[in-house]
Parts: C-alpha cells; sequence; structure tokens
C-alpha cells in the first residue's frame, strides 16, 4: 500500500513541531538552572572577615619649631616696622645655621587696631563733654607667624634657645616627625594584611573550609599627630645659658586593614 504525499508531509510536520517543543523545553530548562547557579554564586556566597594589625617604629628625622612676633604702637608703620627688625634677624639667624629658605615659612601676617572705651568725661575738650562714651583707636597691633622645619635634628635645641634671645613674643615646639612617611606607611600596611591573611588562613582551617578571592578590602591608620610643646622664655633664656638636649624618641606609624574572603 502506497503512502501519500499528503500523509508524508503531515507526518513531517508533526515531528517537526515535536522537535520545536523539546528544543524550546530544554533551552528553557538550561537557562533556569543557570540562573540558579548565577544567583547561588553572587547573591547566597559565605564569607569570613578578619582584621589584621602591623606598626613600625622610627626615630624623628626632621622637627618643626613655630615662633610669633608681636608688636603694639601708635602707628601702623611703627608697630610694623618693629616686627620686621625682628623677622631679620630671626631669619639671619636662622640662615646662619644652615636652615633653608625653602624651611621657612610664613603662616599668618597682620595687624590690628587696638581699642579702648573713654568714657564722656575723658572725651572732654574746649568744646565741651559729649553725651556719651564711645571706643577710640588708641594704638595698633602688628603680628606676624612663622614656622621653622629644622632637618638637623641635633641643633633644634640650638635653634630654639637661639630665637628665645631675639625678641619674639611666642615660641613653641618641637614637634619631632618623619620627613617621607609614605614607606613606613607601606610596611605597616604590609604586616597587617600578614596578619590578617594568616589568621583568615588558621580560621578556614578550623572550619575546614577553602579561602576563595577577596571580597572586600579597608584599612585605617594611625599616624603621628604633630603636638607642640611650650617654650617658656625669659631671664633663664640667654645667649650664654647651655644649649638644652631635647629626646627624640621614636614616633609609631601603624596600619589596619580588614579583609573580607569567599570560602567554599
Amino acid at each position: 500500500m502506497e503512502i501519500s504525499n499528503e500523509y508524508k508531509k503531515n507526518i513531517y510536520w508533526v515531528l517537526l513541531v515535536f522537535l520545536i517543543i523539546l528544543s524550546l523545553y530544554f533551552a528553557i530548562k538550561f537557562l533556569s538552572e543557570f540562573k540558579s547557579y548565577d544567583m547561588i554564586g553572587s547573591t547566597e556566597v559565605s564569607v569570613i572577615t578578619l582584621s589584621g594589625h602591623g606598626e613600625i617604629q622610627a626615630v624623628p628625622d626632621i622637627a618643626s619649631v613655630y615662633f610669633t612676633i608681636n608688636k603694639e604702637a601708635k602707628t601702623v608703620k611703627e608697630a610694623q616696622t618693629f616686627v620686621a627688625e625682628i623677622e631679620k634677624k630671626a631669619l639671619d639667624f636662622l640662615k646662619e645655621n644652615n636652615i633653608l629658605e625653602k624651611d621657612i615659612k610664613t603662616l599668618n601676617a597682620s595687624f590690628n587696631p587696638k581699642y579702648e572705651y573713654k568714657y564722656a568725661s575723658q572725651l572732654c575738650n574746649e568744646f565741651g563733654c559729649p553725651p556719651n562714651g564711645k571706643s577710640v583707636i588708641v594704638g595698633y597691633e602688628s603680628s606676624e607667624s612663622i614656622t621653622v622645619k629644622v632637618r638637623n635634628t641635633d641643633d633644634v635645641g640650638k635653634i630654639i634657645q637661639g630665637l628665645g634671645t631675639l625678641g619674639v613674643s611666642d615660641l613653641n615646639g618641637p614637634n619631632f616627625s618623619i620627613d617621607n612617611e609614605d614607606g613606613l606607611k607601606a610596611e605597616a600596611r604590609k604586616k597587617a594584611i600578614d596578619d590578617a591573611k594568616a589568621k583568615a588562613k588558621a580560621l578556614a582551617n578550623d572550619l575546614g573550609v577553602h579561602l576563595g578571592k577577596i571580597i572586600s578590602f579597608n584599612e585605617s591608620g594611625d599616624y603621628p599627630v604633630p603636638m607642640y610643646d611650650k617654650v617658656m622664655m625669659g631671664e633663664s633664656v640667654t645667649k650664654d645659658s647651655s644649649v638644652p638636649s631635647i629626646p627624640k624618641g621614636e614616633n609609631t606609624i601603624s596600619s589596619d586593614v580588614t579583609i573580607t574572603y569567599e570560602i567554599r
């Protein structure tokens, strides 16, 4: 019995539709499983977080000294002239002691009027007395603030002593610090990271898991904060007094890191 062409066409179309439906089914199933796997890997990942600490001690190699020059006078010119004279003496002294010009910096320079309240009776003249008192300008104050970086820390006592004899009105320091801390910061960070890694490996071993990739990293540091000690000036500071010895001690540069690992 011969199969008609029409019947063959119908069988062909039925098989084609069946294959298309079957392909769609497996494609949908594959995408569904892939999406499920992707979600597990990104949102349900297990992690552990460990902190590490590292620090470096170093002897300071620079010192900063801060001083001001103040003068009150009847006129602005007189006050500024006095400040300029003291400033020149201070700068000449610093240069004589091998302080570089780039290490001498003016932080602030200003002049301000000085007021005094006068009562009505104090303002009387040949024309009589005013009904009320008022504040009047009685002079001017000129001020200049300068900071000095001393690169030879053994000379800092001599620098402070010399400035104290030149008529500066305020003297603070020294503040000992490290000129280039970047390298030491990197060393402290490396120690902190190694500390955190060692803790993470030990914990993973105890838990029976394996460390994966790093999910996050955070660092905080504790670096030396500038502190100035007030130098008392007076009759005890003279050119003939012995040069004071100022201990430098050590500065501590530290780093604290937090590392989060994926675990498997």
